[in-house]
């Protein structure tokens, strides 16, 4: 894996830029959220992963309210009421 490394200053309202080099090596976009973990003196920045609160799926989700149904566990609900 390349190392990639920049320094970047923080905002008032503590805010920074990830390189658009960095964005791009994690298939980062717009909206995108991240987890933020503090390991020791590191803040490690992953980006979240969604999975459906039923199954575990992580393709064709759908936000419902605050969580996420696969569209297979939606039809299934649908369905089954």
């Amino acid at each position: 894996m390349k190392t990639l490394g920049n320094s970047r200053q923080i905002d008032a309202l503590g805010r920074i830029v990830l390189p658009k080099d960095m964005r791009r090596a994690l298939k980062l976009n717009e909206n995108d959220y991240l987890d933020i973990v503090l390991e020791g003196n590191a803040i490690k920045l992953t980006k979240t992963t969604h999975s459906c609160a039923i199954c575990g799926e992580t393709e064709d989700l759908i936000l419902v309210k605050r969580g996420y149904v696969c569209a297979s566990c939606k039809e299934h609900i649908v369905n089954n009421q």
